[in-house]
């Protein structure tokens, strides 16, 4: 369906008909609710980015605390080997 009107007036006025013809468009909203999809899309993303991130970092802080706990397990199995072979020595 369009929008466009056209409406057309002749007049003769002494010499010569004039014809004089306007045009009117108006807009369907269309630039409106693109401009509404794109900004959803936008926040959309943006969300996600963010959880990504989020998760990014729950998982970079997991792993260095799982390898701390390997680290001092690694330091008691040497306290305990080193205690061993103190004890064999005496």
């Amino acid at each position: 369906m369009s929008d466009d009107r056209v409406d057309t007036t002749t007049t003769t006025t002494g010499a010569a008909p004039h014809t004089t013809v306007v045009e009117r468009r108006s807009g369907g909203g269309g630039t409106a609710l693109l401009a509404i999809v794109l900004l959803i899309a936008v926040l959309i993303g943006g969300y996600f980015l963010l959880r990504a991130s989020n998760n990014d970092t729950i998982q970079t802080e997991a792993i260095a605390g799982a390898a701390k706990s390997v680290g001092d397990a690694a330091d008691k199995a040497g306290s305990a080997v080193s205690d061993a072979a103190d004890g064999e020595t005496k």
